[in-house]
């Protein structure tokens, strides 16, 4: 079987090429794939929501593939900013997947606030699309908060600055796999290789 996973960011595509293989069952044998094996550009991301985001990717790369394709939309929710930056979480400051850029930005808006006021969590929707149009949702997330400078030196995007409670370090401090088994990606990401996993019994 081989799936399509719907990202142009090569962390994000690295770190799904570790989850979902280590949730399935070494019976099934499945070859992931990028966007740049079948040259493809995603689409704008117009929704007003994770899950329409998600959907989005995953159904335009299954049509146009034949093949299942999986994609997922992240936001960081901080309560103190109302839920921001939620969809926005990419590009917001502008630029899309500016990481340097949207963690300033952040910091910034955040400056003076104080700790209890910076809780924050990470939520991943991930959809699994087929070629038909079909689809099935999951959900993960992780709650935080937003540090006051940056800690860590692994991870990508808003790694440094997101402090994990469960695991009293940022995700920046974790290494990949064990920001994997905490992580929103990754459990929104499990429940979808396991409900692969069900349906291809």
């Amino acid at each position: 079987m081989k799936i399509v996973i719907a990202t142009e960011n090569p962390h994000k595509l690295s770190e799904l090429q570790h989850i979902l293989p280590s949730v399935l069952s070494n019976s099934i044998v499945v070859e992931y794939s990028g966007l740049k094996d079948f040259l493809l550009t995603l689409p704008p991301e117009t929704g007003d929501t994770l899950a329409a985001n998600a959907i989005l990717k995953a159904q335009y790369v299954a049509k146009e593939t034949g093949l299942l394709a999986v994609s997922d939309d992240t936001g960081l929710e901080v309560d103190f900013l109302k839920g921001a930056p939620g969809v926005y979480t990419a590009r917001y400051a502008g630029e899309h997947g500016h990481a340097q850029a949207n963690n300033q930005k952040l910091l910034e808006e955040l400056k003076n606030v104080p700790r209890a006021q910076r809780t924050a969590r990470f939520r991943t929707v991930a959809c699994l699309s087929w070629p038909d149009g079909k689809y099935q949702l999951f959900e993960g997330s992780v709650e935080g908060y937003i540090t006051t400078s940056y800690q860590g030196q692994n991870g990508f995007g808003y790694d440094p600055i997101f402090f994990v409670t469960e695991k009293g370090k940022t995700f920046a401090e974790l290494s990949e796999t064990e920001k994997n088994a905490v992580s929103h990606r990754g459990r929104a990401f499990k429940q979808l290789a396991t409900y692969l996993e069900t349906s291809l019994k």
